[in-house]
């Protein structure tokens, strides 16, 4: 049985960088879970992360990913780059089924499983069974509203979960920046 889950979005917007996700976890046709936690910050909050697919291989990516951070000294993009190396080698890392969101102050990389780093032009990361759902709604709002990177996010997981059944409004939201 396959287990869907998880809407999350990023973005930076004027100095501020915010990440949410739902809180369902869907095995099948049934809710499992209405509030899991799907993002962290790390480095004493100076970097957000949501995760994607299976809990434990996130959990897994996302320890690595820490490493990676504190090996490079904090140098976000060198981690991201790094981490995608690793999970693109290691034989074990590559059966993982997970993906990552990640924002800094300054840039935001969807990390793969399969070892692809995405750093769009917008600065707007989403991953997960809604994603694209909360994309489209974040890329019109950044666009053509004065909402701050928490309130589109917000207002982008909400649209969503209207929209997408694998996604609910058990919204988590973390920020830094302004």
């Amino acid at each position: 049985m396959k287990i869907r889950s998880t809407t999350i979005i990023g973005l930076i917007k004027d100095g501020q960088a915010a990440i949410g996700g739902d809180g369902q976890v869907t095995l099948g046709n049934t809710v499992m879970k209405h509030n899991s936690m799907k993002i962290r910050k790390l480095m004493n909050g100076k970097v957000l992360t949501g995760f994607a697919g299976s809990t434990a291989d996130a959990f897994t990516l996302l320890q690595r990913f820490e490493e990676k951070l504190e090996q490079y000294r904090g140098n976000v993009e060198r981690a991201v780059v790094e981490l995608a190396k690793d999970w693109r080698t290691d034989k074990y890392l590559r059966r993982l089924e997970a993906m990552l969101a990640i924002i800094s102050d300054e840039k935001s990389f969807i990390v793969s499983g399969t070892g692809d780093v995405i750093e769009p032009e917008d600065s707007i990361v989403a991953i997960g069974s809604g994603g694209m759902y909360a994309l489209a709604a974040a890329k019109m709002l950044k666009k053509y509203s004065n909402l701050s990177a928490k309130e589109i996010v917000e207002e982008s997981l909400k649209t969503a979960a209207d929209i997408c059944i694998y996604t609910n409004d058990k919204i988590t939201v973390e920020v830094i920046g302004k």
